[in-house]
This record gives C-alpha cells, structure tokens and sequence, in this order.
C-alpha cells in the first residue's frame, strides 16, 4: 500500500505526457493540414510588354500574309488568300496598315525603355552594359558553347540568366528589320518622295531587299523562333509566358536557374510574384496562340511549296 501513492503518480505523469506529445502531433499534423498552397507565379514580363507583342503578332502576321500574297501571286494559294482579303490592291492596304502598328508597337517600346530609365533611377550605361542587358557579350559566348556542349552530352547544363543569347538574338532581329524592311518599305510606299535624294534605280534594289529579307524575316520567325519558344521539348505545346507576362517558380529555377539564384540571394525574390492568371484569360490566351501557331506553320508550308514547286 505504501507504494500505491508513488506508482499511481508516474502512471498519470506517464498518461500526461504521452497526451501531450499526441496533442502535439495532432497540432503539427493540423498545421500541415491548412497550411495554404504557394501558388504564385514569378512576374516575367509588365503589362505593357505583353500588350506590345500580341500587337507584333497580328501585325507581322498580317504583314506576312498579305505580302507573300503579292509575292507568290502566281500560286493558287495567293489567289484564293487575296480574294478573301478583297483582292490584291486591298492586300496592298491590309498590309500598308499593319505596317503602320508595326511602326506604332516599335516606336511604344523605345519610348516605354525611356520611361523605365526614368522610373528605375538609372544610367543607360547600366541598362546597357549592367548584369540583365540585352546586348550580347562574353557570357553569352560561353554560355552558346557551352550549350553546343551540352547537345552533344560533352558538358552540363549551362546556368542561363534573364536573357538567353537566343532572346537577345531574336530582340536584336526586330531592330534590324525595322530598320532594313521598314526604310526598304517606306521607300515602296512613297517613291516619289524617296526619289527626290534617291537615284531611281534605288526603288527597284529596295523592292529586292523589301521581299527577300521579309521572306527570310517570315521564314526564321516561323520556324527557329517558334521552336525555341514553344517547340523545345521543356515548352511543348507551347509557352504561354509572353502572353500572361507570368511564369512558375519551377519553370523559372529550370529554366533561369542564375537569375533565380540572384533574385533569393538579394531578397527581391518576394516582389516578383503574384497570384496566377484566372483560368478563362489562360484559356483566351492559349486559343489566340494556338491560331498564331497554325498560320505561322501554315505560311512555313506555302513558303516551301512556292519555292519549290511553284517559284518564279
């Protein structure tokens, strides 16, 4: 009896504690249970940006359709597209117009760099030359090597940043046919203007270099840009970044894992995410890409079969 107090005191110390360490578990499995889901996306790309280049997609394509309308002319195809656009002189409209917004998208962009120049405190020097400039340099060098490398399974992986040497490269092409096939264009548009400085046989050199350089624009635009934005085997069917201006947090230590390194380390990781998309602007987005895709594999097809079949 005298060992009863004692031994009924370290069984209900025991029970205390054994309760306590349940309810604990239960408190962590709780926790765990309505600890809400990240779901925010990494914010790639301003609204300004986004606006900007579904304007580029419908006037290139535009541009593309109705001047390799007046190009292959001979081809049935051409003929039928034409007929639908209301005949060739109003092709010449149609793509005189989107002209136009190509100009207006291109000028809107510029103006918007110096507007972030202003906003962002800060020297051309650093946007030029500064750690996320789009102009090439040497890492963009090593990082194709290493890339090459990395195909043939001679090398890992390269560490991409924010722009890739294949980004700059296609930011890069939109500079130089505006300057080469808009001032090519312009000279078509109003030759008697032109040739008030201009010798006369300038029109027809410029009508060379308007076609043939639109045409090679058309065809690297449908078939390499396409492929590294949505038919690499990490994108397939398709990126819907450029369109929603937002991108997964997975998506973005895979594919930009140095500038996912940058953003955690500096902290400023946090300031670039927001809530996804809603699903209904997602699914608006994917079925205006998906018919840009379709034409823009359409026109690669007629491309080949003017060419190969029906050239003149």
């Amino acid at each position: 009896m005298p060992d009863s107090k004692p031994q009924s005191a370290a069984t209900l110390n025991y029970a205390a504690d054994t309760a306590t360490a349940r309810d604990a578990q239960r408190a962590r499995a709780s926790a765990r249970a309505i600890l809400p889901v990240d779901r925010r996306e990494f914010v790639r790309f301003p609204h300004l940006y986004r606006v900007l280049h579904a304007c580029m997609i419908v006037s290139f394509l535009t541009l593309a359709l109705t001047g390799l309308s007046l190009k292959f002319s001979y081809t049935s195809w051409a003929a039928k597209l034409s007929r639908l656009l209301g005949g060739f002189e109003t092709a010449g409209y149609v793509h005189r117009f989107a002209a136009v917004v190509m100009f207006f998208t291109f000028t809107v962009h510029v103006i918007g760099l110096f507007k972030q120049k202003r906003r962002d405190k800060t020297t051309w020097k650093a946007i030029l030359f500064g750690p996320n400039t789009l102009l090439p340099n040497k890492r963009d060098l090593h990082e194709f090597v290493a890339t090459i490398k990395w195909f043939v399974g001679m090398g890992p992986r390269p560490q991409y940043g924010r722009w890739t040497y294949w980004e700059k490269f296609d930011y890069f092409a939109v500079f130089w046919g505006i300057v080469v096939i808009g001032s090519t264009g312009l000279t078509l548009w109003f030759p008697v203007f032109f040739t008030r400085f201009l010798p006369g046989p300038f029109i027809n050199v410029a009508t060379i270099i308007h076609s043939d350089e639109a045409l090679l624009a058309t065809g690297f635009i449908f078939t390499v840009h396409f492929f590294n934005t949505h038919l690499r085997p990490e994108k397939f069917p398709m990126d819907t970044t450029i369109f929603t201006g937002h991108m997964p947090l997975a998506e973005l230590k895979r594919d930009k894992p140095r500038e996912y390194a940058e953003l955690v380390a500096s902290g400023e990781l946090e300031q670039h995410l927001e809530e996804p998309q809603p699903e209904i602007v997602v699914k608006t987005i994917r079925v205006f890409a998906w018919i840009a895709l379709g034409t823009g594999f359409s026109v690669v097809i007629w491309i080949l079969y003017a060419m190969l079949f029906a050239y003149r």
